[in-house]
């Protein structure tokens, strides 16, 4: 597993949306699980962030499934 961008990750999981609307769908799946939210938080992510790390990636994938 790799590194992804926000942007990378975001266009993984909506293809044929602009990269704009695609990262701005992906924060709003993030935000909707508390849990979510504070297991990535714990793992470092902060939503300033620019990239996901292998750890925060798992865990996304663990709850939105891999894309």
């Amino acid at each position: 597993m790799k590194v992804y961008s926000k942007r990378e990750l975001a266009m993984l999981y909506f293809p044929k949306a602009t990269p704009k609307v695609a990262t701005n769908r992906l924060a709003r799946w993030i935000n909707r699980s508390e849990e979510l939210c504070q297991l990535l938080a714990e793992a470092g992510y902060r939503p300033a962030n620019k990239l996901f790390t292998v750890r925060q990636l798992r865990i996304l994938f663990a709850y939105l499934g891999e894309p």
